[in-house]
């Protein structure tokens, strides 16, 4: 069975929105982060505003190592309207989103990646559907902004890797215990 990894930028008081705000400082090692949680990916799960927002920035990134990812892997979109540009390999996805996550996850592939796309990641980790949480915590306090996990029910987790990288962030990745 495929799994579902959620990856997330957040602040230390759990801010995951517009992450460019709190996220001040960037590294080689959190870029080999970012490729190790990619590598095992051929499908990517987006809500609609991270959709618009990724569709006209990363189309035409050249920023490493995710604009060949994002740009080349399969995109389901949870959205009821109609998508306002096209982006490669996307399609919308059919029924209901946790559903549809059942059912992608039994099929044949890799990894299924849940970035960015807050309320998405919220109604997986509720619907307990999410496998794994990989985590970059900036040393920073957003103080406002949509948090990750409010609201969401009580979720025991495993801790599977711990590390701070050169620029502060720490690097944490979590198994979701069922």
């Amino acid at each position: 069975m495929r799994k579902i990894v959620m990856y997330e930028l957040l602040s230390l008081d759990g801010v995951a929105e517009d992450p460019g705000k709190f996220v001040t400082g960037w590294d080689d090692r959190m870029d080999a982060n970012l490729a190790a949680v990619i590598a095992t990916q051929d499908a990517v799960i987006l809500g609609r505003r991270s959709y618009d927002e990724w569709a006209e920035d990363w189309s035409t990134s050249t920023h490493e190592p995710f604009a060949t990812f994002i740009n080349g892997v399969t995109k389901y979109v949870a959205t009821s309207t109609p998508l306002d540009r096209d982006w490669a390999n996307t399609t919308v996805l059919d029924g209901g989103l946790v559903e549809f996550v059942r059912d992608l996850k039994q099929q044949r592939g890799g990894d299924i990646g849940v970035h960015a796309s807050i309320s998405v990641a919220q109604a997986l980790l509720a619907a307990d559907v999410v496998d794994e949480l990989r985590l970059v915590i900036a040393p920073n306090i957003a103080g406002s902004g949509r948090r990750l996990l409010d609201g969401l029910p009580s979720i025991q987790l495993e801790s599977i890797r711990g590390e701070r990288s050169p620029s502060g962030s720490m690097l944490a990745d979590y198994r979701v215990i069922r």
